[in-house]
């Protein structure tokens, strides 16, 4: 019978053995969206104490109305005290408001996900990015572009999303997928680790509580079951607890499938593209 400490080390070593597809990219990078107040900044700094082994805050969090975080950051994690960073950057971003001229706006994701977008931009909720900002002569190399996106979802909010704030979540969707960028729901909040670990110790989908919830997610972003994610991020404590620790690190390795099957799909379309330049070639020579 594998122990709760032993899955934890189990998810953890695979989590330190993984490695982006065909080495494309140094870092794969996980793009952070949702409501304000949904736990985007909260579960970086989890993933980063979970690593640490122990409890550490760097992304500035809060619970106001308004979003805390207004510039777009990209974080490192690294193995443990002084240790290796990890080959994954997880990218903080502003969040969303159902009001228009609040929050995130919507127009920015295209150039967040192209790799426009460096770290620290200030957002200005306004007035969406000018294109004029960014060298669009020389589109972002691989590693600087977005590789999976991550909706942060307060669950005890999901099935009271306003109409407002569904059709930012769709419209982000809908950029993610016209630029071949897979996607992961992430619900935060989750009271009970118990109930979402079973003998298998993983059984996200089919929690009781849960269920309507994560139906309600997969109609909304048509996202596959197994990208549903459940966490329960660090906030109050003070030390850390390995059931918490498994579903942060069995949620960050499905980001990280996710983002390989990005960079596959990729590697695809321009292996494709580049044989049929070559055909092209080949019958221009005739």
């Amino acid at each position: 019978m594998v122990t709760i400490k032993q899955y934890r080390e189990k998810l953890l070593s695979a989590l330190r053995a993984y490695r982006p597809h065909e080495d494309l990219v140094p870092q794969v990078r996980i793009l952070l969206v949702g409501p304000v107040g949904s736990g985007k900044s909260s579960f970086f700094n989890s993933v980063k104490s979970a690593f640490q082994g122990h409890l550490t805050r760097q992304a500035i969090v809060g619970s106001d109305e308004t979003s805390i975080t207004e510039q777009y950051r990209i974080y490192n994690v690294k193995d443990g005290e002084g240790g290796k960073t990890l080959p994954f950057l997880l990218c903080d971003s502003m969040g969303l408001d159902e009001r228009e001229e609040a929050g995130l706006c919507v127009d920015d994701i295209p150039h967040i996900l192209r790799g426009y977008v460096p770290d620290r931009y200030q957002f200005n909720p306004c007035k969406p990015i000018e294109v004029t900002l960014f060298t669009y002569n020389t589109p972002p190399p691989l590693k600087d572009r977005i590789h999976c996106v991550a909706y942060v979802l307060n669950i005890n909010a999901v099935n009271m999303l306003s109409d407002k704030m569904v059709a930012k979540l769709k419209k982000i969707h809908r950029d993610a997928v016209h630029c071949g960028v897979r996607e992961v729901a992430l619900l935060t909040n989750v009271n009970n680790c118990d109930e979402v670990l079973d003998d298998n110790f993983l059984n996200m989908t089919e929690s009781v509580t849960s269920q309507r919830q994560v139906k309600n997610v997969q109609n909304m972003l048509n996202i596959p079951l197994a990208n549903i994610l459940m966490v329960s991020n660090y906030a109050l404590e003070r030390s850390l607890d390995p059931l918490k620790d498994i579903l942060i690190f069995a949620a960050l390795k499905q980001m990280l499938r996710a983002a390989n099957d990005s960079l596959e799909d990729l590697l695809l379309k321009e292996t494709a593209s580049a044989k049929g330049s070559l055909k092209s070639r080949s019958r221009l020579g005739k």
